[in-house]
């Protein structure tokens, strides 16, 4: 019956990976698959496991448990990204990333590739990957009118997004997985990761500088011939610092993030609210008496929140959990340290894999795989492969998939023209990884 489940995991995965070919969204296969899985293992009464902590060692348990002890690992994913897209929904409301906008004064193409990649490795480290290539893109469609052009800027801006997202724990989904699941702290994985990080930045970038394509200067279209909202900045100072501060509440309450992140979410929803100005009408009848003139920017926000994307986490990670449930996780990572003694290999084979296929599962299926404790140079490779690995192909990571929608980037253009820079910033910054991890040991 384990095969079963097996079968199930791949065929689901074939349809998730088909997502674009099929056309339709990948949420279904996962919660599709998710469901088969429990099923079969609840039906067919398959021994199911879970980590002793202390010992690193399976122990048996019963159905109930290991159900709900997987569903309260994955909702403190989930409420923590629901949390992290409000905040960020809500500085959009208030139009607080056109802040953003006035740092980009310069007309000369190369300068431009560095103004981008610095705005996206720092962003993505705050709001996450995704989000960041979103706000650059839109940032870049104000500023060049050359499609072609501007092609080449959005999949820089992928490659430092991802980048970026690497080594900050609220910077990309994976990262985030890992630092909830206790695998990594905010201190060390930024010590471990930063500078290879960087340089997988700094490399595409730097290579690319010296391009035909970015010679000479740009025709700027005018970048604020709209008048910034008002409050704009203070929100977009007030988000962003909700969202740094999370690490810092875990630390000093010992609490899990998403706690964390629902406090951060509070305090900006509530000054939102504050300076929405949202009156109450004296004129109207009594059944009306409380209605607002205007929608609650919370309100808004919670309802531009990327729910596909939720319940496609949801589907995943607890496909993958029942595969953990009954072992073959930590079966198969038996057979793979059996069958390659470098487990550097190992860990970069997922950064390729994950240029092809969703790094979601792959770093949820590696925690499920390995037990080595927190903070073991293991975790901070893997969160580096998965996340740079991914923008090898434009479909390798979200931030990739959603530059391909917006500005319609040609797979086979990305292969040719921008894979081979992606390429070797991953293997420069694997390179540096391994030395920093060789000088602190």
């Amino acid at each position: 019956m384990e095969n079963i489940l097996f079968l199930l995991f791949i065929v689901g995965y074939v349809f998730i990976t088909l997502e674009h070919t099929l056309k339709f969204d990948k949420l279904i296969p996962a919660l599709t698959m998710m469901a088969l899985m429990w099923a079969v293992i609840s039906l067919a009464h398959l021994d199911v496991f879970v980590v002793d902590e202390v010992l690193k060692q399976l122990k048996p348990t019963h159905f109930n448990e290991v159900l709900l002890h997987h569903f309260g690992k994955t909702a403190e994913i989930l409420i923590f990204l629901i949390g992290a897209m409000t905040i960020v929904e809500v500085i959009d409301y208030f139009d607080g990333f056109s802040s953003i906008k006035g740092l980009v004064k310069t007309q000369s193409k190369r300068k431009l590739i560095w103004v981008f990649s610095i705005l996206g490795f720092f962003l993505s480290a705050v709001i996450d990957n995704l989000t960041a290539t979103i706000i650059l893109i839109s940032i870049l469609r104000k500023l060049i009118n050359d499609q072609n052009l501007r092609i080449w800027y959005a999949s820089l801006i992928v490659i430092a997004a991802n980048a970026g997202g690497a080594w900050s724990p609220i910077g990309d989904v994976t990262t985030t997985m890992l630092w909830i699941a206790n695998k990594v702290t905010t201190t060390n994985l930024i010590l471990h990761l930063f500078i290879p990080s960087v340089i997988a930045t700094v490399i595409p970038s730097a290579i690319a500088s010296f391009l035909p394509i970015f010679k000479g200067e740009i025709n700027a279209v005018e970048l604020h011939e709209e008048k910034p909202k008002k409050y704009s900045s203070f929100m977009l100072i007030l988000g962003l610092g909700g969202i740094v501060f999370v690490p810092i509440f875990k630390t000093l309450t010992h609490l899990p993030p998403y706690v964390g992140m629902m406090f951060s979410l509070a305090i900006v929803a509530l000054f939102a609210e504050i300076l929405s100005y949202r009156k109450f009408s004296l004129t109207t009848p009594d059944d009306d008496l409380l209605k607002p003139v205007h929608h609650s920017p919370i309100h808004k926000a919670l309802s531009k929140v990327e729910m596909p994307s939720i319940l496609f986490f949801l589907g995943i990670l607890m496909a993958v959990a029942a595969l953990e449930s009954v072992g073959n996780l930590f079966h198969f990572a038996d057979w793979l340290n059996a069958t390659i003694a470098n487990l550097d290999l190992v860990v970069m084979s997922l950064g390729f894999g994950s240029a092809v296929i969703d790094n979601v599962p792959l770093v949820a299926a590696s925690i499920g795989m390995f037990t080595e404790g927190v903070d073991n140079p293991l975790w901070h490779f893997i969160a580096f492969s998965a996340g740079t690995g991914g923008s090898m192909l434009i479909i390798g990571s979200a931030a990739g998939v959603v530059a391909m929608g917006m500005e319609k980037i040609d797979f086979f253009w990305y292969l040719k023209k921008i894979s081979w820079l992606a390429l070797l910033g991953f293997l420069a910054g694997s390179g540096a990884f391994i030395m920093i991890r060789m000088l602190l040991e």
